[in-house]
């Protein structure tokens, strides 16, 4: 680990200090960092001076980067040091044609065709003139069965595909194929005035919207030198916790529904939309847009938005704890929750699991203790006290997420903030640190979010990457419904309920 450089949440370095290492020492020490126990936030490639370079952001207690010049092929990662490189290989030789020799299985990791227009760098060769001409993998046998779903739903969830090998009722293998909404939001990101970065990474995924708007405040004021008042802090972080609550509660929501518990599902269904209500107090809308801008907040928090919280939040907890008394002691509930869809901790470290899932499979991360932000190095961290890693341990560890928000927001709420200023910055145009780089990471609803940007001499932006964690979490889902029922594959897919669209940039 010589050779990495550590660094910090949030910090703008000069990209010159971004130690650039041999080939053969990157891939070395990277392989090396992932077999004593350590995780992957960013891997992904950018091109420079008519050559491509791979960056990686590495964390373990602390955070470290590193990077090459890469030749179009390089030794695979996910062949040497395991599955966590997996889908950064697979999108870096999709997006730039960069081949992981040796890569167990290269293939689309999106469904649209690979920005490099090179489909000879995939194992499985496929035709970009036959639509859906996708090379799925197959068990084969007399008594093995193929089902697909998607990726048109009934409903108004995104569009995904997923296809099941079967033995009877039983999964064998689970594949999940995303990427038939490509927006191309990386792109627009280096090409959209600064002012709209904001706006933008607002509607990378519209359930996330504080998460994404919170990294991408946080690397503008890195880049720009712009302080956060500690009250308009304040407002960021209670907004964040409300984000969280409202998913959360609307996932509890969705589990009960889903094992025909109608009760609690049409509670947490009314409570999810109260806490929505708290975020359009402070934004003027659910979703809480136009509330973070860089260097503060859009919409001042005044006594009025402070008492109206507190009450609220009085009134729900009781109704919460509740609820999920009525759900968490249910028999009928327990006996579909428990054992089903589990998730190992060994499987989950491999993996990289992130956020609530994670948590739930044994993995004790959680961004706001580990890397903290805005308040949260003022505020106690949270414990999960169930992590077996079945449905019921994802659907406790949100349950005990939700109780933590709470305390979080009343902490807050408690102390004498004079004023929360609004943002200095709104409507302006800023230069970015020429030359720079700063990586982001927040703890969102789902886990583990992070950017990062780099800028040219400038200070244009050169790469902006965005990694949500559903990009760790999707392998999850599959891993969790091997031998299992097929008809279990809803509960478990709530139970993560991942993003599409934060997925598939």
């Amino acid at each position: 680990m010589d050779k990495l450089l550590q660094i910090n949440n949030g910090e703008c370095i000069e990209r010159s200090h971004i130690p650039r290492v041999s080939p053969e020492l990157f891939y070395r020490q990277l392989n090396q960092f992932v077999r004593n126990g350590g995780f992957v936030v960013q891997f992904f490639a950018y091109p420079e001076n008519k050559q491509m370079i791979q960056l990686a952001v590495l964390r373990s207690s602390n955070l470290y980067i590193l990077e090459t010049a890469v030749t179009r092929e390089y030794p695979s990662l996910t062949r040497s040091a395991g599955a966590k490189f997996n889908l950064f290989e697979r999108e870096m030789a999709e997006q730039y044609g960069l081949r992981p020799a040796g890569h167990p299985w290269l293939k689309m990791l999106r469904y649209h065709a690979n920005t490099s227009d090179r489909p000879d760098v995939f194992n499985n060769t496929y035709s970009e003139d036959i639509p859906g001409n996708y090379p799925y993998f197959q068990i084969q046998g007399e008594s093995i069965h193929e089902v697909a779903v998607g990726p048109v739903h009934a409903g108004i969830i995104e569009p995904g595909h997923f296809r099941f090998q079967c033995a009877g009722e039983e999964v064998l293998h689970l594949e999940i194929q995303l990427g038939y909404q490509h927006r191309g939001v990386e792109r627009m990101l280096r090409t959209v005035p600064h002012k709209r970065l904001i706006s933008l990474c607002e509607n990378i995924a519209g359930d996330t919207t504080i998460g994404h708007g919170l990294c991408c405040c946080q690397a503008i004021e890195a880049l720009t030198g712009l302080i956060v008042a500690r009250g308009a802090s304040t407002v960021r972080t209670i907004a964040f916790e409300l984000e969280r609550l409202a998913n959360h509660i609307g996932d509890l929501g969705a589990l009960s529904g889903d094992v025909a518990f109608n009760p609690p599902a049409a509670y947490f269904g009314r409570i999810r939309g109260e806490f929505l209500n708290l975020l359009l107090q402070l934004s003027g809308n659910r979703f809480g847009k136009g509330l973070l801008r860089p260097g503060g907040v859009g919409y001042v928090m005044a006594a009025e938005q402070r008492q109206t919280i507190a009450n609220k939040l009085k009134e729900l907890r009781p109704e919460i704890q509740h609820v999920c008394d009525l759900l968490f002691t249910a028999h009928t509930v327990l006996a579909r929750f428990e054992d089903t869809g589990t998730v190992s901790r060994e499987i989950a470290h491999d993996l990289g699991l992130v956020g609530v899932c994670g948590r739930a499979s044994g993995l004790e991360y959680d961004v706001r203790e580990f890397f903290p932000t805005e308040r949260y190095q003022d505020l106690p961290g949270l414990s999960n006290q169930v992590s077996h890693g079945d449905v019921y341990s994802r659907a406790m560890a949100r349950y005990e997420d939700i109780v933590h928000s709470l305390d979080l927001i009343e902490l807050l709420l408690a102390e004498e903030e004079q004023g929360y200023p609004a943002a200095a910055l709104n409507e302006h145009e800023y230069q970015l640190a020429p030359s720079s780089c700063v990586v982001t990471l927040n703890e969102g609803w789902r886990g583990e979010l992070s950017h990062c940007v780099l800028t040219d001499e400038q200070g244009q932006i050169a790469r902006y990457k965005v990694k949500d964690p559903s990009f760790h979490n999707w392998p999850g889902l599959a891993m969790a419904l091997r031998n299992q029922g097929i008809s279990d594959f809803p509960l478990c897919n709530k139970s993560f309920n991942l993003s599409y669209c934060g997925f598939d940039l």
